[in-house]
């Protein structure tokens, strides 16, 4: 190992990557990152917000890093046959470069094959394990903490493995109106929990529909009362469940799915906006009646 480090690498100075501090798992492989010091060849996805590679095309001696370039605010990254590692690099030009960002990613339903770690300047955080796929598994961090580096787990078998994760960029300082999918009101109608994802979706009957960006909630047939249907998903944990009375539902949008934020019971947002606007505090206006 220590000739295949000094022939890829072979440079005076070099930083070497320090490996994640001890803990469950293999750790990421040296050769690996001394292939990644030492160049690796650069794939561009073909649309420039999503790649789909296969580590078929590496050559069965050796241990490649690849340089993925992504230039784009969401897309998806999908890996077929995981060997070696990825770079994946965030070029963005939807967003000023003075602004700050933050980069979230969530694994493509059955990923497996390999690690995915945030990395920067050699040093690697564990994000998602192999196979882990549980609650909870749509880490954001600082865009500034670095970028993401994805190596591929030893396996016996690599035929029926595909790394694959979605990734999303949003400026923390653009302000709310950026983010808000939604300002409806209405009532809740169902709710259907999804236990392994720890997730609830509140089906909702909408009467009033202030602000939305995306067709989330859909006019209903006149048979069934008119207005709009619609459906938004929150933690499971926060035990929502179906009751009376009309609300203000506002939300946004994550990974293609309407989250829900804030949603005070109506007639207390009346008199919240009303105290507001007789003090001259409200910062925009909407219909209460």
């Amino acid at each position: 190992m220590r000739g295949a480090a000094r022939a890829a690498g072979g440079r005076t100075g070099q930083l070497w990557p320090r490996p994640p501090a001890p803990g469950p798992g293999p750790p990421p492989l040296l050769l690996l990152l001394a292939v990644l010091l030492g160049g690796a060849g650069a794939q561009y996805s073909s649309d420039l917000c999503s790649w789909k590679g296969s580590g078929l095309t590496h050559e069965a001696h050796r241990k490649e890093v690849e340089q993925v370039y992504l230039r784009c605010s969401a897309g998806t990254v999908e890996w077929m046959y995981p060997t070696g590692a990825l770079i994946v690099n965030l070029r963005p030009n939807t967003f000023s470069p003075s602004r700050h960002l933050t980069l979230c990613i969530k694994p493509l339903r059955g990923s497996s094959g390999a690690n995915i770690y945030l990395e920067k300047t050699g040093e690697l955080k564990l994000l998602v394990r192999d196979g882990d796929l549980g609650p909870g598994q749509a880490p954001c961090f600082s865009f500034e903490q670095g970028g993401l580096f994805v190596e591929a787990t030893p396996q016996q078998d690599i035929s029926r493995r595909t790394t694959g994760f979605q990734y999303e960029l949003t400026s923390r300082h653009a302000g709310p109106d950026l983010h808000t999918l939604s300002v409806v009101r209405g009532s809740i109608q169902d709710v259907t929990h999804e236990p392994e994802q720890q997730e609830s979706a509140i089906h909702l009957n909408v009467s009033r529909l202030y602000r939305q960006k995306s067709r989330v909630f859909r006019p209903a047939p006149e048979d069934e009362g008119g207005g709009w249907r619609g459906r938004v998903s929150t933690l499971l944990e926060c035990g929502v469940r179906p009751g009376r009375g009309e609300f203000l539902f506002t939300g946004h949008m994550h990974f293609g799915e309407a989250w829900l934020g804030c949603a005070p019971r109506f007639k207390d947002f009346q008199r919240m906006y009303r105290d507001a606007e007789e003090r001259g505090l409200n910062p925009c206006e909407i219909g209460t009646e």
